[in-house]
């Protein structure tokens, strides 16, 4: 089924909703709570869209007690009695529900305000909602933590390191899963694998992607230290990176062994397809004869990018299905838009994740192609954002994806047709050293005039 209008979700986010959403459920009426009405209606909408729109059944109860744990915890950081903010139990009516959270949020900025701050009360209320989902994906994006989002997904230039940070699901580390090719921290040295241990000689420990990328991004010019451990080094290693402007292309292509096409995505931006395409023209110029699609440290982006990816090589079919709470399975077809078929080798691992998890599933259940290298990540879930009228947002796991063949690989992630151990980070795209790309070179080129059938995938067929 191909949609006329389709709705920008990012496997990390989604820009469509805004606050007139919202609906009766936040016709609270302000004047005798005593909170500003911004604060009041956003504490409502997101109380309210939580509650909507999570992808599992979650009880209002939980997003209550969440929201008292926050604004307990903002008081109790500024030396204040945590206690004076008294517990809220959920009430016959989601109405009622947001008329008690409003009268605890009012009374906290009645005795707090002038030491914590009304704002910084609103966000605490907001962020114990989103926790009290314990759901990684799901948290709330203060305004520079938004911008610096939509700048990382929508192209552009802006000032920092180059560098892009997750937190390992296994031993909650900051880890570095890509550098910026030609930016201060790839010429500095970073290599993608590091796990981060200290920025300007402050732990990591427990930090957020979020709190990471405040630490490290700063005015062009100006330093920063980060202190890493890298696998098979004895020691931490040390690096003072310059910040610098940073452009972000989502593709980089160049001609392999004369005629393959090598094409890496960096991320599924907004303006990701229409780089594909130019890319895909200018090696066809060349006269390629195959492509591998390099998808490994790839964390997604937008859904819209990966339909826009994924049919320029599958013509024809479903490319992913979406299954959320609130709607029936939407199923987005390729988009007519495949070049002619062609031998396609796409290279993952560990790190492929989410938006590039769509594309290589997608691939692997059409057959257009074969996936090489490790099992990716296995982000099987969509989150939509909804932003806040002060430029803050929040960001919530809103439904799961299923591939064309109605594979949930949230947590198991895709195994490869063709298994071939890691490559080492900072020989990635090397045609001597990264053994992953020497094995698509040499299936793209065994299949180039003798096309056969993609091998299936172990226990996929």
């Amino acid at each position: 089924m191909m949609l006329s209008v389709r709705r920008p979700y990012w496997i990390a986010l989604c820009l469509a909703a805004t606050l007139s959403g919202l609906g009766p459920t936040a016709l609270v009426p302000s004047a005798a709570l005593g909170a500003p009405d911004v604060n009041r209606s956003m504490v409502d909408y997101s109380f309210a869209r939580a509650s909507l729109e999570f992808y599992k059944q979650t009880g209002d109860q939980v997003l209550l007690d969440g929201a008292v744990a926050g604004l307990r915890a903002a008081v109790r950081q500024h030396g204040g009695d945590p206690e004076k903010i008294p517990a809220l139990h959920q009430a016959p009516s989601a109405d009622l529900d947001l008329a008690s959270l409003n009268r605890d949020l009012a009374l906290a900025n009645k005795q707090f305000g002038a030491t914590v701050g009304e704002k910084e009360l609103t966000y605490a209320a907001i962020k114990g909602v989103m926790e009290s989902l314990h759901d990684r994906w799901t948290v709330f994006l203060d305004p520079k933590e938004y911008k610096s989002l939509n700048e990382g997904l929508d192209g552009g230039n802006f000032p920092g390191v180059g560098v892009v940070i997750d937190v390992d699901p296994m031993t909650k580390a900051l880890l570095v899963v890509q550098t910026i090719d030609g930016g201060p921290a790839q010429k500095a040295g970073i290599q993608p694998g590091d796990v981060v241990l200290t920025i300007d000689g402050k732990t990591t420990k427990g930090l957020t992607t979020a709190d990471d990328s405040k630490m490290i991004r700063g005015p062009a010019g100006t330093s920063v230290q980060l202190t890493v451990q890298r696998p098979g080094t004895p020691g931490p290693l040390s690096f003072t990176i310059t910040r610098a402007t940073i452009h972000t292309p989502s593709i980089f292509a160049r001609v392999l062994n004369g005629n393959v096409g090598y094409v890496r995505v960096v991320v599924f931006g907004l303006t990701t397809g229409q780089e594909l395409s130019q890319a895909l023209d200018r090696l066809d110029k060349a006269g390629v004869k195959g492509y591998i699609l390099d998808l490994r440290n790839n964390g997604g982006g937008y859904l819209n990018a990966a339909i826009d990816v994924s049919s320029k090589f599958v013509p024809e079919g479903p490319i992913v299905s979406i299954d959320s709470r609130t709607k029936p399975l939407t199923t987005f077809d390729a988009e007519n838009s495949a070049i002619a078929p062609r031998p396609l080798a796409v290279l993952v691992n560990e790190y492929t994740a989410s938006a590039s998890e769509i594309t290589s599933g997608a691939i692997q259940d059409s057959h257009a192609g074969v996936l090489i290298g490790t099992k990716t990540f296995g982000k099987g879930v969509v989150q939509t954002i909804f932003p806040l009228p002060d430029g803050s947002a929040i960001k919530i796991t809103t439904a799961r994806y299923l591939t064309p063949s109605g594979r949930d690989i949230n947590t198991v992630g895709i195994e490869p047709n063709i298994v071939v151990a890691d490559t080492k980070p900072a020989d990635m795209g090397n045609v001597a050293l990264d053994s992953q790309l020497k094995r698509a070179l040499s299936y793209v080129g065994g299949q180039i005039g003798n096309p056969v059938a993609a091998p299936a995938a172990n226990g996929h067929r």
